[in-house]
């Protein structure tokens, strides 16, 4: 989520982004082989930094890790961090610095343990170290009482051999996460929904995570649910968090609309929901131990949109975003949700314009997240009844990077999109692909109104 400088893989010279932890063309680690160029001013590599004390800066002093963005606050960090490891994972800059200092540890616990076998008597057989984790591309099991939510409408299903929905308001039990491979492309589509998520070019995991659902009204009408998430790349656990968000908040709602709990309240309670499900992965027995990895606990962010009963509802935290996009394309889209931004604050307060904004290296820095270390959590919910049919587009960063107004996003969505929403995500993710793909990317399409509200409405 963070932005720094450019720079090149210094075995191979291919490009890097501040969040590659791999060199995507040789596989080398940019830490290891110095590949990271940091920008002016930020010295040397994080993790000599970290090992041998504050390096010599040239230029001005890198910005605060340990600075939040509240809302509000216009001012930039400025100072370096007063000894410490830094603890904010939003701050840019601060990837660099957060997987220098996890990869620094790793590769000493390594070192030590390849010493312990090295010492040990021949034929003897090493125990594994008490603290050391026995399979790192396994999700935590959750905790008692926090099931994950239904199944039928999870992105992990679109790799599992699809069943029967569970019925409304059933929270179900989610399947077994899948591997890592499996995730790197999912889909997934219900009636009148469908998601496509993509670990796009740059990035070692997909670390983005959607949630499809279908319930109804107390009424008896309709609804239709798309949640996505966006794992905050230089936190913990990014991909657990984003995966836990989405499926918490999913099945709140299926729980709470068929009760009678209104659409928009019944939206900022699936929010909340969802951000205890994320802090709840912060309470992990097995980094007591570790004062790094409880700074940087586990965040996300999230965006949900629910058709249902003539009303669209939109709630949001952080700055994944949702357009309108009417079926007469002589109407205008329209942007549904406002950042939670660095660059969103400047352009709000009037400081910069909104190019000037998106050109500075801070502008995706976020000033809202969920996880345990965020500020208190006030999810943005927005309803609205739309005078026509039309196309909800629900998407992650890593999408509309390549089409940011709603014009654009409009421009690329296909026509048929409300008949065939499975192919505009797939089209939708591709344009990112084509255009790059830097960061993970992730696109729910939903079709205002429902089908079943349309065809009782013809």
């Amino acid at each position: 989520m963070g932005v720094t400088g450019p720079s090149r893989c210094r075995s191979c010279g291919e490009p890097l982004d501040a969040g590659d932890n791999y060199c995507g063309r040789c596989g080398a680690d940019p830490l290891t082989s110095g590949g990271f160029g940091m920008p002016a001013g930020y010295g040397a590599p994080p993790a000599a930094a970290f090992a041998a004390g504050p390096a010599a800066q040239v230029g001005p002093p890198p910005p605060d890790p340990t600075t939040r963005l509240p809302i509000g606050d216009t001012t930039a960090p400025t100072a370096p961090a007063a000894g410490g490891r830094p603890a904010d994972p939003r701050v840019v800059g601060y990837e660099a610095v957060a997987d220098a200092a996890a990869g620094a540890g790793s590769r000493a616990e390594a070192e030590v343990l390849a010493t312990a076998r090295e010492e040990a008597p021949a034929g003897a057989e090493a125990e594994p170290a008490a603290d050391t984790a026995t399979d790192a591309g396994t999700a935590d099991a959750p905790a008692p009482g926090e099931a994950a939510e239904p199944s039928s409408g999870t992105a992990d299903e679109g790799a599992a051999e699809s069943g029967p929905a569970p019925a409304a308001g059933e929270t179900g039990t989610a399947p077994e996460d899948p591997p890592e491979c499996q995730r790197d492309h999912l889909e997934r589509e219900l009636p009148g929904v469908a998601a496509v998520s993509d670990r796009g070019h740059r990035h070692h995991r997909n670390e983005d995570f959607f949630a499809l659902g279908d319930t109804v009204l107390a009424d008896g009408a309709p609804a239709v649910i798309a949640v996505v998430c966006d794992g905050v790349s230089s936190a913990t656990r990014p991909d657990d968090a984003s995966k836990a968000a989405a499926e918490r908040a999913t099945g709140a709602l299926r729980m709470a609309l068929p009760r009678g709990t209104h659409p928009q309240q019944a939206m900022h309670d699936a929010v909340l929901a969802a951000s205890a499900a994320v802090d709840a992965l912060a309470v992990d027995p097995s980094i007591a131990h570790d004062e790094f990895r409880q700074q940087n606990a586990p965040a996300c962010t999230i965006v949900g949109a629910l058709v249902g009963g003539g009303l669209l509802t939109i709630g949001w935290v952080g700055d994944s975003r949702a357009y309108w996009i009417p079926d007469d394309r002589t109407a205008p889209p329209v942007r549904l949700t406002e950042d939670d931004s660095w660059a969103a604050q400047m352009v709000a307060n009037n400081l910069m314009t909104q190019a000037e904004a998106n050109a500075d290296e801070r502008a995706h820095a976020i000033t809202g997240w969920l996880g345990a270390d965020a500020y208190e959590v006030e999810p943005h919910v927005a309803a609205f009844r739309p005078d026509g049919p039309g196309t909800v587009v629900v998407c992650t960063d890593g999408l509309w990077n390549y089409a940011e107004t709603a014009g654009s996003m409009a421009a690329v969505l296909p026509l048929d999109a409300p008949v065939r929403p499975l192919n505009a995500a797939r089209v939708l993710v591709d344009h990112a692909l084509d255009g790059g793909g830097h960061d993970n990317v992730t696109v729910a399409v939903v079709r205002f109104p429902t089908p079943a509200e349309g065809a009782g409405s013809a």
